[in-house]
């Protein structure tokens, strides 16, 4: 079993910037994949960034440049620094966490908001 908790969600002017944090618990070995996604409204949850148990990241080009995701093992907390950030970024952020006899989908946070707007 797998606790996602996402913080640090708000509202912020465009060119602002916002950390996002995951906080999560469970056996720190199972998880074998973390990611930041998210869904504005009408449409479908998408990948914003990706970080695997190697430390390997992928970023949606949107977000390229612009945003880095980190972990941090110890404080078994993920991060999302979101940097110049734009009215398209508006959307509420979930945490996801990959788990070899997990949900094949993973397990996912409740999501905080993030507004960005003038």
């Amino acid at each position: 079993q797998v606790q996602l908790v996402e913080s640090g969600g708000g509202l912020v002017q465009p060119g602002g910037s916002l950390r996002l944090s995951c906080a999560y618990s469970g056996s720190i070995f199972s998880i074998i994949a973390m990611g930041w996604y998210r869904q504005a409204p009408g449409k479908e949850r998408e990948l914003v960034a990706r970080i695997t148990r190697g430390g390997t990241t992928n970023y949606a080009d949107p977000v390229k440049g612009r945003f880095t995701i980190s972990r941090d093992n110890a404080k078994k907390t993920l991060y999302l620094q979101m940097n110049s950030l734009k009215s398209e970024d508006a959307a509420v952020y979930y945490c996801n966490a990959l788990a070899p006899m997990g949900p094949g989908g993973g397990y996912w946070g409740q999501g905080t908001q993030v507004t960005v707007s003038s």
